[in-house]
This record gives structure tokens, sequence and C-alpha cells, in this order.
């Protein structure tokens, strides 16, 4: 899907997709009936079971998985808020350093590939992992203390900077 989304626009591959799922159930439906004509059989329709199936969505649910998604919203636009209006300035500045590094990737690759390149990934990643658990801890580990050193030192020799206090 992600190929043909990078070689289509999403509307022909969502179309396509929707016709292909059409094709198999017509395609069954017809066959079923064809059978049942010929075997003189009342089994009725095949997706009857899936007709029946109720999956309408209560108002206590729908308000619930709402109540739910409000919490995640109001967290979002509070960050959004206080990273663009500058409330801590190291903060906002990482994610300037961050946008401005996207430019970068966004000028190599475009969003399928990056997709792509997301979905290798994800199934890749966890096995590379495991393999070599104990080399990555150990790098990762490396990596983190000379981060947090050099952010240490940067905040040091910068005027104005409160630094964080531990929660």
């Amino acid at each position: 899907m992600l190929l043909s989304l990078a070689a289509f626009s999403v509307i022909s591959v969502v179309s396509y997709l929707i016709l292909a799922l059409l094709s198999v159930t017509i395609s069954f439906r017809v066959y079923k009936s064809v059978i049942q004509a010929v075997q003189k059989s009342e089994e009725g329709h095949p997706f009857k079971a899936y007709l029946d199936v109720d999956i309408t969505l209560s108002s206590e649910a729908f308000h619930n998985y709402m109540n739910a998604a409000m919490v995640h919203v109001n967290r979002a636009l509070k960050l959004i808020i206080r990273l663009f209006l500058v409330e801590d300035l190291v903060d906002s500045l990482k994610l300037a350093v961050f946008m401005w590094l996207m430019t970068y990737v966004g000028a190599v690759f475009n969003g399928i590939t990056l997709l792509i390149l997301a979905e290798l990934l994800v199934f890749s990643v966890p096995i590379v992992y495991e393999k070599y658990k104990t080399q990555i801890d150990h790098y990762v580990g490396i990596a983190r203390d000379q981060t947090k050193s050099i952010v240490e030192k940067i905040q040091a020799k910068l005027p104005g900077i409160a630094k964080k206090k531990a929660e």
C-alpha cells in the first residue's frame, strides 16, 4: 500500500482498495447465490452474520471516548502554547533546532518515503535490539552522559536560562 501511495495519489489508492474489496464481496455473494440456485438450498445471505452485528456506539461510550480524547487534546494545546510562547527557552530552542533539521529531512525525502522507512524500522529495530541489547545499551548510556554534560555546559554559559527543577 505504501508503494502504491508513492506512485499514485491518496484518492486513487483508496478508490482502488475499495473497488478491490467490493469486487471480492460482490463476487463471493454472486458465487454463493449461484451455488444456492444450483443446489436448491436455502442458506440465505452469506454475510448475514456480519449484517446482524450491532455496531452502534452508545451515547455513553461516545462521551467516554471524547473525554479521553479531550485530555490528550488539552495536553497537546498546553504544550504547543508553552513551546511557541517561550515559557522555557531551552525547550523552545530544542523545537526550533528540531524543526530546522526537519527542513533538511524534508528536502531529501518525501512523506511516503519516510513512511516506508518508518515501517521498515518498526519491524527491524526490535529484532536488532534483542540481538545486540548489551552493546546498544552501553553506547546509548555513553551518548546520554555526553549529551547531558554538553547541555549542562551550555546552560552554565548562557545567562538567563533557569535550570529545570527536578520533579
